[in-house]
């Protein structure tokens, strides 16, 4: 039986390294292929390069520009416009996910992420973008 992510790549945009490593993981057992960077700057260069099926967004990015920048300018670039970003944060406020949205993302999922919950929630939004 083929896995839900066959085929489809996943850009990780979070600082902290144990946090990627979670979601590489979780990913790569549903079959995805991950891209991942610790900051704003360099997701837009991988999102360029790399054409994800979608973005998991860190809002809070410690060094550079955060999630939310980073979203808006993905969001200004025809070549990758339309690739659904997903904000992924432990800052659940109504102003936080309303800026979020606000910034171009598609979804919010919650930290400590639900990892049975998960890989469905990426999945939803394979393919929404085109």
């Amino acid at each position: 039986m083929e896995k839900e992510g066959t085929g489809k790549k996943v850009l990780v945009v979070d600082d902290k390294e144990e946090n990627r490593r979670l979601l590489r993981k979780i990913l790569a057992l549903h079959g995805y292929s991950v891209v991942e960077t610790a900051t704003g700057e360099a997701a837009i260069e991988l999102a360029q390069t790399e054409r994800p099926d979608v973005i998991l967004m860190d809002l809070r990015l410690r060094e550079g520009i955060d999630g939310i920048e980073t979203t808006r300018r993905l969001k200004t670039l025809p070549a990758v416009a339309q690739i659904p970003v997903i904000a992924i944060t432990a800052s659940v406020s109504p102003e936080d996910m309303q800026r979020a949205l606000d910034s171009g993302c598609s979804d919010f999922i919650r930290k400590p992420i639900d990892i049975d919950e998960f890989p469905r929630q990426v999945a939803r939004h394979i393919g929404q973008g085109s």
